[in-house]
C-alpha cells in the first residue's frame, strides 16, 4: 500500500499493531495470548472512533458483493488491514477463519450470526444473531470455534474495519474457511 494513502488514524493503528506484536514476541503464537486479544480489541475500538480513518475511495461499495479495500499490510507478513463496504442486503458466506481476525464496525449496522461447529456431522448450526452497531468490536482466534456470518440487513451502506493475521497478498485466499451449515445440502 502506498504511504500516501495512509490517513493519520490508519498509521496510528499500524503503530499500535506493531507494538502489540512486539509485546507478544515471547509467544510462539501471539494470538494465543489474552493480552494480544484484549490489545487488538482496544486498537480496533480506538481506530473506529476516528471518522477520518478512511478516505472516500475506501468507502466505495460494489453492487455484486461486499467490497474489500486493502488498507495496509505489515512488511513482515504479520497482519493485513482491510475496510469492508457492505451495501444493503449483502452478506459474507458462513465461515470460520484460518487465522485470527478482529473487526470493528465503522458505519451503519451489521448483523452477525454466530454458529457452532458439529464435528460429527461436519456442519455448523446457527446459535444467535445480533446487531453490531458503530463501534462494536470483535476478535476471534483461528479455527472453527469462531464461525459466523456478517451481513447488512439495513437499507443503508455499512463499513467495517478488519485485521487478519496474514500477509496482504493472502487476504483473499488465506482468511475465510467456508463451512457447510446444517440447513445446507452436503456437497458431493
Amino acid at each position: 500500500m502506498s504511504q500516501a494513502l495512509r490517513t493519520a488514524p490508519l498509521a496510528h493503528l499500524c503503530d499500535a499493531l506493531d507494538a502489540i506484536f512486539e509485546a507478544c514476541a515471547a509467544f510462539p503464537e501471539p494470538s494465543d495470548s489474552t493480552f494480544f486479544a484484549r490489545s487488538m480489541r482496544i486498537a480496533l475500538a480506538d481506530a473506529a472512533a476516528h471518522p477520518d480513518l478512511l478516505t472516500s475511495a475506501q468507502r466505495e461499495g460494489a453492487a455484486e458483493n461486499y467490497r474489500r479495500h486493502l488498507l495496509a499490510a505489515d512488511p513482515h507478513g504479520r497482519y493485513a488491514i482491510a475496510a469492508l463496504v457492505w451495501l444493503p442486503q449483502q452478506a459474507s458466506p458462513v465461515h470460520a477463519h484460518h487465522t485470527w481476525c478482529g473487526y470493528a464496525v465503522l458505519d451503519g449496522t451489521l448483523s452477525e450470526t454466530v454458529f457452532e461447529w458439529n464435528g460429527a456431522q461436519h456442519c455448523a448450526s446457527a446459535t444467535r444473531t445480533q446487531a453490531r452497531k458503530h463501534g462494536a468490536v470483535s476478535f476471534v482466534r483461528g479455527g472453527r470455534g469462531g464461525i459466523h456470518q456478517l451481513g447488512n440487513r439495513s437499507d443503508a451502506p455499512a463499513v467495517s474495519l478488519h485485521v487478519y493475521g496474514v500477509a496482504g497478498a493472502q487476504i483473499s485466499t488465506h482468511v475465510n474457511d467456508i463451512v457447510r451449515t446444517a440447513d445446507a445440502p452436503a456437497l458431493v
